[in-house]
């Protein structure tokens, strides 16, 4: 799994947010065991206290849970899986939203843009309009 961090966003808030992603899209699959605190924190290059941090936030949420002497597991809960692939979706589309909105952008504007097929936006280009 890549890891991606920026300065702007507490480093464990960004560990939450890509590990769901990564349960989400099946990086982690559900049920199955995920790599200890330890291996996780060497591949992402963080503290192990900070990756013990996050999943302790996703056994609280109810995605992880853990077995006393096996580690940790994604929950096979399909439901939950949904609700937070539902919940990623809709912070992006608020951040989308607002960097549209600080571009000056009407929301009719912003939907004529998403329907757009690819592409469509260059057809015009060096024709009189």
């Amino acid at each position: 799994m890549q890891w991606y961090f920026s300065n702007d966003i507490p480093i464990y808030t960004q560990l939450i947010e890509q590990i769901k992603v990564g349960i989400v899209t099946g990086v982690f699959p559900r049920g199955e065991r995920l790599p200890s605190v330890r291996d996780l924190a060497t591949e992402a290059g963080v503290n192990p206290n900070t990756m013990q941090r996050a999943m302790m936030e996703l056994e609280r949420d109810g995605l992880v849970y853990s077995q006393r002497t096996s580690g940790r597991f994604v929950t096979e809960d399909e439901t939950m899986i949904q609700q937070a692939k539902r919940s990623l979706a809709e912070r992006h589309i608020k951040t989308f939203l607002a960097a549209m909105g600080r571009l000056g952008f009407q929301r009719e504007e912003m939907i004529a843009l998403l329907r757009q097929e690819p592409g469509e936006e260059n057809k015009h280009v060096g024709t009189d309009l």
